[in-house]
């Protein structure tokens, strides 16, 4: 009778496994399709601002195609994605739905506006070959990050500790101009952020298990987790373009 019992009572575990699984994968599905959207969105803004003269001309001082200088209006923009991201990652939580959605996107679009000068310096076929290296570079990541069963938490502190550096450094080199410190900069993202790409998507995998999370919770923390591991990838992507893009 106990073998029987046993064997019985497998199934049911059984059942309550999958919907939580199943509740995992749409969760992280949902991550990704948001991150991704935003991806694409950028992409199209920064080539629409490209082909505009109107905006180029408010950006930049441009001599034969090329860029001369900055003028204010370009520092605004390029300053104001890492305003935003300290916004939205302070103040997503507190946002209804539709509000969070709308920063979200607006971010995208904001962030699009200032890739200008990598669409300007950089020749199509090279943004295309390191977008696609940045997608296996940070797919690659994201999954170890998914199945690994080591515990992360303490490279993570280390990693975000290593963005604050960067985040600094490079608004000294806005003024400085130094290419030996890009170049530096560059090869630091490109270790820091993949390795928070890693950090990043097991956090998500944790807070799924952690909370328990619907309705209007759920769909928060989705952007939020959109929101990072978009950052992750952008990061990667700027600083490989500094390493192996090709110039104009």
């Amino acid at each position: 009778m106990a073998s029987n019992n046993l064997f019985t009572g497998m199934p049911r575990v059984a059942a309550r496994a999958v919907p939580y699984d199943a509740g995992l994968r749409t969760y992280m599905l949902k991550i990704y399709n948001y991150m991704g959207s935003a991806l694409a969105l950028t992409g199209i803004v920064a080539l629409l601002a490209v082909q505009s003269e109107a905006f180029l001309g408010m950006m930049y001082a441009m001599e034969g195609g090329a860029i001369t200088g900055m003028k204010p209006l370009a520092w605004i923009v390029m300053l104001a994605p890492l305003g935003m991201a300290l916004w939205l990652g302070f103040g997503l939580h507190r946002m209804s739905i539709g509000a969070a959605q709308a920063a979200f996107w607006g971010f995208a679009v904001v962030m699009g506006l200032s890739m200008t000068t990598i669409f300007l310096t950089y020749t199509g076929t090279s943004i295309a070959r390191v977008f696609f290296i940045t997608a296996g570079v940070f797919g690659a990541m994201s999954l170890y990050g998914y199945t690994t069963k080591r515990d992360l938490t303490k490279l993570g502190s280390f990693l975000i500790m290593g963005v604050i550096g960067l985040i600094i450094a490079s608004l000294v080199n806005l003024f400085l101009q130094s290419s030996a410190l890009q170049f530096a900069l560059s090869i630091i993202g490109v270790l820091v952020f993949t390795g928070l790409t890693a950090y990043d998507t097991q956090k998500l995998k944790a807070i799924y298990h952690q909370l328990s999370m619907e309705g209007e919770q759920m769909a928060k923390t989705v952007i939020m987790g959109a929101l990072t591991l978009y950052l992750d990838f952008i990061n990667i992507f700027m600083s490989l373009m500094h390493l192996l893009g090709e110039r104009r």
